[in-house]
């Protein structure tokens, strides 16, 4: 039998799958789970402690807990940071910036995140890694508002999304995806680990807030061995939309 912890764990687990509540969304506060339960605090504190550590959901000093991702495969009508997936599949997300500088925002830049263009927005080139393994790689820009936040956490963190949250209390909510297969560059060869012209998974992705404010926009690349996305849809919902190629 199950601990009474583990088996509210799982039920919160499929509560947010099927979206009663949804990503952020705040949990019931602990004097409320606890009574729901008819459990001791204590007991709730264990069970949310499980999906903190998973990714799910965020804490901060003080504050209510709020969901930051569900927990299965991925899917177009989620938004969810690659830590976060890599912790759903039971592997270690690892991560280092190669390069971080300030630079004017391009034309670009102030389309994708709403902004003057020459504001100083702040350019993240990282490889992103599973149980050490190098992945994808992300070419980040992030708003000149979100910027110094992001300055501040360490080259190697192995989740941006959940230490911006933790730091800031920012969320990210929403996600606009192109899909489209690239041949990997000198660059993209080396940094991960492949030959050179091999065929790269790239999503070029906007992150907004939930009132719309863009957060960054980023050209993330994956080996096309290591990572591949599904899609689940039906007659009445439908979260991929076939562009032509741009």
């Amino acid at each position: 039998m199950p601990a009474r912890h583990e088996e509210i764990a799982e039920e919160l687990r499929r509560a947010i799958d099927r979206e009663e509540y949804t990503v952020g969304s705040l949990l019931p506060a602990e004097t409320e789970l606890a009574a729901q339960y008819a459990v001791s605090r204590g007991t709730v504190r264990q069970a949310v402690a499980s999906l903190t550590a998973e990714g799910l959901i965020g804490s901060r000093q003080g504050a209510r807990r709020v969901v930051l991702a569900g927990r299965r495969s991925q899917s177009f009508a989620e938004l969810r940071s690659f830590a976060q997936w890599a912790r759903a599949m039971g592997r270690e997300a690892t991560g280092h910036v190669v390069t971080q500088e300030r630079r004017p925002a391009t034309a670009e830049d102030a389309v994708r995140l709403q902004l003057r263009e020459n504001t100083t927005v702040l350019h993240v080139l990282r490889v992103r890694g599973l149980d050490g393994e190098p992945v994808l790689l992300e070419r980040t820009v992030y708003a000149d508002w979100i910027s110094p936040a992001v300055e501040t956490i360490e080259p190697d963190c192995p989740s941006v999304t959940q230490r911006l949250f933790e730091d800031t209390g920012l969320v990210f909510a929403y996600g606009e995806h192109v899909i489209d297969a690239v041949a990997a560059g000198a660059q993209d060869a080396d940094l991960l680990d492949v030959r050179r012209t091999s065929p790269l998974l790239r999503v070029r992705r906007v992150t907004t807030t939930r009132e719309g404010r863009p957060v960054e926009w980023s050209d993330d690349r994956y080996r096309s061995d290591a990572v591949s996305f599904s899609v689940h849809n039906s007659i009445g919902n439908n979260a991929l939309a076939r562009k032509t190629a741009e």
